[in-house]
């Protein structure tokens, strides 16, 4: 049985300044504390996945010959993923520009450096791979190779389509799950009254929107599923997406139904925004069973849906999940 979760991503050392509020243009802010955390979008989905136990992870990855490589690589290994790295002599390792502010929100820039080096031969045997993990910060003509290698292998096909772009319909063809948030969901779909039309705009047999605080809309071989968010006191922002990617992967790869997955994947988004940097704040999967103890579904989980599908534009059937 194949039974390993396939990261092929992007890879980047974060440096991070804290300041009162994220610089608006051509404004300068005075900021406080400066940190470097290992992160790129990629390599925080595949130490969630990781952490989220339940299969084990590879990462496919492209770093430079630098020294911004090894607390990259040191990240990944102590998560537990096994790596496939290549060595791009010729260009740096990622980095990532991160302005968080005191209400937790974030502005980044990403220098992709060697994440550009990623090309279709790079990808390894798929054999034992049931899950494969994409995101948009390596070449996407590289990205569309992968997917459509693992969907002729009988693999699963998982795309995060961050950062924003257009995505070729041949790419959306080899995808069974498609992630994204609001405005990425308008840079594929285009304008729409509302989520649910630009839902069904896709063609594509599960994605899910995440709508931050909100919580997430799924939309399956055309039914509905909701998560309201688990309310948490935020710190910082910076790679809860990711997290919730990388266990919902894992989830998905044991087997579990997508509500349950959803429920798993917005607990450990939830508990990564309660602490500092993108793979530090990644949780465990004992802290997010824990987590999910403690915040069992309360009385008025039923009015918190409608109120999330009223959003989303759909009309709640109140046995929906």
């Amino acid at each position: 049985m194949r039974n390993t979760i396939l990261v092929a991503g992007s890879a980047n050392l974060d440096f991070v300044v804290r300041a009162e509020h994220v610089p608006a243009p051509g404004e300068t802010v005075l900021g406080r504390d400066f940190s470097t955390f290992p992160g790129g979008k990629g390599a925080n989905q595949a130490v969630a996945c990781a952490r989220a136990g339940g299969a084990a992870t590879q990462m496919l990855l492209a770093l430079g010959n630098d020294a911004f490589a090894a607390p990259l690589e040191i990240s990944l290994r102590e998560a537990g993923v096994a790596l496939h790295i290549v060595r791009a002599a010729s260009l740096p390792t990622g980095t990532a520009f991160v302005c968080l502010s005191d209400s937790a929100e974030n502005a980044i820039t990403v220098a992709p450096g060697a994440n550009e080096a990623l090309r279709a031969e790079h990808l390894p045997a798929l054999t034992d791979i049931a899950c494969l993990l994409l995101q948009l910060e390596t070449p996407i003509t590289t990205v569309a190779a992968y997917a459509a290698a693992a969907r002729a292998a009988g693999v699963k096909v998982v795309l995060n389509a961050a950062p924003a772009r257009d995505l070729p319909a041949t790419l959306l063809a080899h995808l069974d799950v498609l992630i994204v948030n609001e405005g990425e969901l308008a840079a594929i779909v285009g304008p729409c009254a509302s989520i649910a039309q630009a839902l069904e705009r896709l063609d594509v047999p599960c994605v899910i929107v995440t709508l931050g605080a909100r919580g997430v809309c799924a939309r399956s071989h055309g039914h509905y599923h909701w998560q309201c968010a688990y309310p948490v006191a935020a710190v910082d922002t910076t790679g809860a997406g990711d997290t919730f990617c990388g266990a919902f992967t894992a989830a998905l790869c044991a087997g579990l139904a997508l509500p349950q997955a959803l429920a798993r994947a917005s607990a450990a988004g939830a508990l990564a925004c309660t602490r500092l940097g993108a793979q530090a704040s990644i949780p465990t999967a004992a802290e997010v069973e824990a987590f999910l103890a403690r915040h069992a579904d309360s009385a008025d989980a039923a009015d918190a849906r409608r109120q999330l599908a009223a959003y989303c534009g759909i009309p709640i059937d109140p046995t929906a999940t």
